[in-house]
């Protein structure tokens, strides 16, 4: 009879066990992340000189870090890894080495001293060229993200050019080409791809993903090309002559593709057909080309683990998320999202301008947000709010007394969606915790912990007061709701509007004089990161004759230690999408505000081991000027100001395409070759040829070996002679000096 109870209980126990829901609960999975170097930075102040550095994501607190001018240890710095050397001068140099269980660390090259608060980068601008219907164009700095390209553990700037003849989709006609350039910090340009006739111009076509999506510590880029896509070893993808545009500029038919771009040469590494494919223009809304063509794009760790790559199509009406892994050689599909497929049609007409990438639900893989509506790391909805499309999105920790994260977002069309203008979310649900009520369109938001006077960040949007994290209104709002960037020494947020940072409540910090911001009325840099120094933000912008980029950085002293945001997953990836479609600031997955905790650390790992190197040298004026020195052998032959030639030319060695050049006729680098110039000042030399990867060429008695073709070299003032190392065909030449 006992154990019969016994087994009668068990049998209970068990059924009850059964019915209730099973909730997996595991740690979370360790992230493949950048092995960056230590980013050191030193900038002349006015009592000295100003010195920030990284400390990593994988370092504890318990690490040190010995700064070093020249040869002579001056400090170890146990606390923020930044620090004012009133000993120091122009002509100093620094190094930091960490200190782990009380043993030095390897220590990298110095950097020298930058002469202002920002590093300027000479730029090569695309010519201009000239429509079908006869209107002319120019190009001018657009959007830039930061990868790894080379795996040296620096940052590489890829840019976006945009013509001035760029359309919003509603626009109708042509536009110029669109071209991604890669430079190293010291304006090395190391590659141009020419998305050619086929792509349009313009926010919403051209999304750019910049990551290291194989984990070989280097990043590849990724994105929408088409028939005439000249990649940046000058290889074309598909039909060089297609044609696709129609009489209004709009391209609706053709074929369209995805590329996978190899960081270091711009070489592209496979090509397929783009999904989400066009298939009938008219079912994404209308039937001229508006809704068709609107982009989005992102990266998340969908597995927790590995970064995969995320191309969208359509917001307003059908909604298309498509996944991919990327092994090196080939793109796997992980999964696709249609709004239209069944159970799903909650999903259209959510999405945003804009998306943001998270771990909402705390399983440790990351969702989606698609504006109004949240797609899960499986690629099935997790929610849809049925808020409509908007603007502008933020999503973060903003309020820390509360457990996971929230949205910030605002929308547009109020009259469908119950009056809802802005709105608080929990991230996890979609639930609506507070919301700002409006009859209209409202097109701007923002999120910053602002002032110490509330806890969590202040969110407001256009027309909205500012509000608390909790939704108490706390009177007027800024009048800028556009970016907000971490710059000062506390740990609260600045606001960037245009080419300005100015403190809530009080003034100026900085004005970007002779810089001009991207993308029109919406006057956002070019990029905003943790690109260099500790762990607060760089704004990057074009100067206003796009001859140059310039990356500044803060030098107020803070004493918040925390480590590179970079290594934080939620703001990693939002450097990443930073340049997709409407532009918005990056956010942290922690809270990182005043009263905040110390942050958690990151669960990652670092890829294949960087090598440290020296970080960038700017130049020594502030505002240089560049003058380049250019030989094209089909052109000019033998016949030179400024070069001395002597060797014999060639028409038969085959054609090289390069930056838009059609070269034809070359120089044989053999034993009775020789070049010599003068350089008057410090300039890059670039050589271009047809050799094969590995081919050498002797300059100043000492081989530099081709990649992809090119030589580029740094070279100090004065003469300077080129000669055989290998047999080679030398097509195309220049010097540029930058002053």
């Amino acid at each position: 009879m006992l154990k019969r109870s016994v087994l009668a209980i068990l049998i209970l126990v068990q059924f009850f066990i059964i019915s209730i829901p099973q909730y997996r609960v595991t740690a979370a999975p360790t992230r493949q992340m950048e092995n960056l170097d230590r980013g050191v930075v030193a900038v002349k102040v006015s009592n000295g000189v100003f010195i920030s550095w990284r400390v990593l994501g994988t370092e504890t607190s318990s690490v040190s870090y010995n700064l070093y001018r020249g040869s002579t240890k001056i400090a170890t710095v146990t606390g923020a890894s930044n620090y004012t050397d009133t000993s120091g001068t122009s002509s100093s140099t620094y190094s930091v080495s960490a200190v782990v269980n009380g043993t030095e660390q390897e220590k990298p090259a110095a950097v020298n001293v930058w002469s202002s608060n920002y590093l300027q980068i000479p730029l090569q601008i695309p010519s201009g060229g000239t429509t079908p219907d006869g209107v002319s164009y120019t190009y001018s700095v657009n959007d830039c993200s930061v990868g790894d390209l080379d795996g040296d553990g620096q940052y590489e700037i890829i840019l976006k050019w945009d013509p001035s003849n760029a359309k919003d989709n509603s626009q109708s006609g042509y536009t110029g080409n669109v071209f991604l350039d890669a430079y190293e910090m010291n304006g090395t340009r190391l590659w141009r791809i020419d998305l050619g006739k086929n792509i349009r111009a313009g926010a919403h076509y051209t999304q750019f993903m910049v990551y290291d999506l194989d984990g070989d510590g280097k990043s590849e880029v990724a994105c929408k090309t088409a028939d005439g896509t000249k990649d940046g070893t000058g290889t074309v993808i598909g039909s060089s002559s297609a044609d696709y545009r129609n009489s209004s500029g709009y391209i609706l038919s053709g074929p369209e593709y995805l590329t996978v771009f190899q960081g270091s040469t711009g070489k592209a590494l496979y090509t397929t057909d783009y999904e989400p494919a066009r298939g009938t223009v008219s079912s994404w809304g209308d039937s001229y080309g508006n809704r068709v063509d609107r982009f989005l794009a992102c990266i998340a760790y969908l597995d927790g683990i590995h970064p995969s790559l995320v191309m969208c199509r359509g917001y307003y009406t059908r909604a298309v998320l498509v996944a991919y892994d990327w092994n090196g050689s080939t793109l796997t599909k992980r999964w696709t999202f249609d709004s239209n497929s069944s159970g799903n049609s909650g999903y259209a007409g959510q999405g945003n301008h804009n998306l943001s990438v998270a771990d909402v639900d705390n399983d440790g893989m990351d969702e989606i947000v698609y504006g109004a509506c949240t797609i899960d790391n499986t690629g099935k909805g997790l929610y849809a709010t049925g808020l409509m499309h908007g603007d502008a999105l933020h999503l973060g920790d903003f309020n820390p007394n509360r457990s996971g994260l929230e949205i910030w977002s605002c929308f547009e069309n109020s009259a469908n969606n119950g009056g809802v203008g802005a709105a608080m979310r929990d991230a996890k649900t979609g639930s609506v915790l507070f919301k700002f009520s409006s009859t209209s369109d409202v097109g701007r938001a923002c999120s910053a912990d602002l002032t110490a006077s509330y806890s969590g960040e202040e969110v407001w949007a256009a027309g909205s007061p500012l509000y608390s994290s909790t939704g108490q209104n706390l009177g007027s709002a800024p009048s800028s709701t556009n970016f907000a960037i971490w710059w000062d020494g506390d740990e609260l947020r600045e606001l960037l509007n245009g080419t300005s940072i100015t403190k809530y409540g009080g003034g100026t910090l900085l004005s970007a004089s002779g810089c001009s911001s991207s993308n029109g009325t919406k006057a956002t840099p070019s990029l905003q990161a943790d690109i260099l120094g500790d762990w607060r933000e760089e704004a990057v912008w074009g100067t206003s004759d796009n001859k140059y980029l310039r990356i500044y950085t803060t030098t107020d002293i803070t004493s918040r230690r925390i480590y590179t945001l970079m290594h934080d997953p939620v703001y990693r990836l939002g450097i990443a999408w930073q340049n997709v479609a409407y532009n918005q600031p990056p956010h942290t997955s922690f809270f990182l505000g005043n009263g905040m905790s110390t942050p958690p650390t990151p669960a990652i790992y670092l890829t294949v081991t960087a090598t440290p190197t020296a970080a960038p040298t700017p130049t020594t004026t502030p505002t240089p000027t560049t003058e380049i020195y250019t030989h094209n052998f089909t052109a000019e032959g033998k016949d030179s100001d400024y070069f001395t030639i002597e060797g014999n030319l060639s028409t038969s060695k085959g054609t090289v395409i390069y930056n838009g050049l059609t070269l034809t006729q070359c120089l044989k680098i053999e034993s009775a070759t020789s070049i010599q110039f003068t350089a008057a000042q410090a300039a890059t030399l670039q050589m271009v040829f047809n050799g094969a990867d590995g081919k050498k060429v002797k300059v100043d008695g000492t081989n530099y070996s081709m990649a992809n073709g090119i030589v580029s070299i740094s070279l100090g003032a004065g003469e300077h002679t080129i000669t055989k190392a290998d047999v080679a065909n030398l097509y195309y030449m220049e010097v540029q000096y930058t002053n």
